[in-house]
């Protein structure tokens, strides 16, 4: 790859990650204007006042909507006709500190167990990079999620017994929102994976807290679930910012995998009211399409458009 592709490249994916800092994602902003406009009580209708006018200028300053611009997270669907896989690692590392310095971002990666701050978001196993393929593709399926400290603490994974069943998971679920939940910022966006173990249950929630709000799983039952834990988490009131509303929860997300007979696996992630992730759409010729910001001009993410 010649050094004007690979930068191009590079400027790709930091504008991207700027992008994601600084402006939500189009169903994220849309579901905070409407649990605005639908509240009623003074107090949180002062607190979304706040929400709203913080999205603005966020995006009049062109700064980052939260200054915990938490630990980078990409999920890269690599097609395997893609010119550039042999890239893409360093590409996102390098992007990555460049977002950093430029956006900036706050520099929250600390080495393990020596606690040392890298100071550019890029160390040990960080940025976290999952990578799938794409049979059939020439494109890379680019998705961000800003892991921000205070959405993370609720995250929990646990294997129940399988006799438990959907009331286990419920309760699960609505203890872990119960107790961490206004910790993490309410409205909450609540990423629930069902499976064998911790490890895919955990990983499955993430997936989950990655679709757009509104969306429901292909699996009927499991759809079902998530429109009644969603209905049950508004019911408990703490948005905005744990002062107490209407709601809850900006959406109930689910994904499911088949499980062993003897165990249940549930995990839960969880995005705060700014629940910034992204996704693009590079082509073969790094051209994009931007998928989770089509509202935004041009003028507003540099080189993607």
């Amino acid at each position: 790859m010649d050094k004007e592709l690979r930068n191009r490249f590079v400027d790709i994916v930091a504008d991207f990650t700027a992008t994601t800092g600084i402006y939500l994602p189009d169903d994220v902003e849309m579901k905070l204007r409407e649990l605005a406009a639908e509240e009623s009580r003074s107090e949180a209708k002062t607190m979304y006042e706040c929400i709203l006018r913080n999205i603005e200028e966020a995006a009049g300053l062109g700064r980052p909507l939260c200054q915990d611009t938490g630990v980078l997270q990409f999920f890269a669907g690599v097609g395997t006709g893609f010119p550039y896989m042999d890239e893409i690692g360093s590409v996102i590392k390098e992007a990555t500190v460049k977002s950093t310095l430029e956006t900036p971002l706050r520099p929250n990666v600390v080495e393990p167990l020596g606690e040392h701050n890298t100071g550019t978001n890029e160390g040990y196993g960080a940025p976290y990079i999952q990578y799938d393929l794409i049979p059939g593709s020439s494109d890379l399926r680019l998705r961000l999620y800003m892991a921000g400290g205070g959405c993370s603490l609720p995250g929990r994974s646990k294997v129940l017994m399988p006799l438990e069943g959907i009331e286990g998971i419920r309760r699960f679920v609505y203890e872990t929102v119960v107790e961490w939940g206004a910790n993490a910022c309410p409205p909450l966006m609540i990423g629930i994976g069902l499976g064998t173990c911790a490890e895919t249950s955990a990983l499955l929630s993430k997936m989950a807290l990655l679709r757009p709000i509104g969306t429901h799983s292909s699996y009927p039952k499991v759809a079902e679930l998530e429109d009644e834990i969603r209905s049950d988490l508004d019911s408990i009131g703490i948005a905005p910012l744990g002062f107490g509303g209407s709601k809850t929860v900006l959406g109930v997300n689910i994904e499911a995998a088949g499980h062993h007979p003897a165990t249940l696996g549930v995990g839960i992630t969880t995005g705060c009211w700014a629940t910034r992730r992204g996704e693009i759409i590079i082509h073969d010729d790094l051209s994009v399409d931007i998928i989770s910001h089509r509202r935004l001009k041009s003028g507003d993410i540099r080189c993607l458009l």
